[in-house]
């Protein structure tokens, strides 16, 4: 069975984002890059979904996902930055949980995202409002009509103000690979991060341990 480095490297992120790339080069998974995002609500409710992790950056360390900010889970958000996200790849053998901060990404990140995706996915986030209730389906296939009448042949069509990406930056990065007789490997890397102007982050280096299974 594999096993994590011994020792274990200073930055876990270089690790899950080869673990990234090889989930997505296996053929195993129709979405390697699937994670379970948790938020806690306003009034302490947690929830789990998921979400595609569209970018990982080991340095400085942070992963993103794009959704509608005005969402249950940007509801959530707006009121409790902290969320955690798991990747479990079962025929792969390992899982790597996360924790950190999520913060809006910078309008131009969300704007080239948007502009690659396809066509029918940009106007369908324009029509629906993500998380919202609805009487009937029929009520958002017409509001994707009248979106597809709006915006005719246009040849681009520009982000909606609701949508968007996070930048999840870590404070945790928790590691897992499956071991024999279930004697797993388990190594956890924390740091703190402090707040700058720019709306993002700096980061104490990464402080490590391994852990029983």
């Amino acid at each position: 069975m594999e096993q994590l480095p011994d020792p274990l490297p200073d930055n876990p992120l270089h690790i899950l984002s080869q673990w990234l790339d090889e989930a997505r080069a296996s053929n195993l998974y129709p979405n390697p890059d699937a994670m379970a995002l948790a938020t806690v609500d306003a009034t302490g409710q947690p929830a789990n979904r998921i979400v595609l992790c569209k970018q990982l950056l080991a340095e400085p360390g942070y992963a993103v996902f794009y959704t509608n900010y005005t969402s249950a889970k940007g509801d959530a958000i707006a009121a409790n930055a902290r969320v955690a996200a798991v990747f479990h790849w079962d025929r792969l053998n390992r899982q790597a949980r996360l924790e950190g901060i999520a913060v809006p990404s910078p309008a131009a990140e969300s704007d080239a995202y948007f502009a690659s995706r396809d066509r029918d996915s940009q106007v369908g986030a324009w029509a629906s409002a993500q998380s919202q209730p609805i009487e009937q389906r029929s009520q958002l296939l017409r509001a994707l009509q009248a979106m597809q009448q709006r915006f005719g042949d246009r040849d681009s069509i520009a982000r909606p103000p609701h949508w968007g990406g996070y930048r999840v930056w870590l404070t945790a990065a928790e590691l897992w690979t499956r071991g024999d007789a279930r004697l797993h490997d388990r190594g956890r890397w924390e740091r703190e991060l402090t707040a700058g102007d720019d709306g993002g982050f700096t980061a104490s280096p990464w402080q490590h341990q391994r852990l029983q299974p």
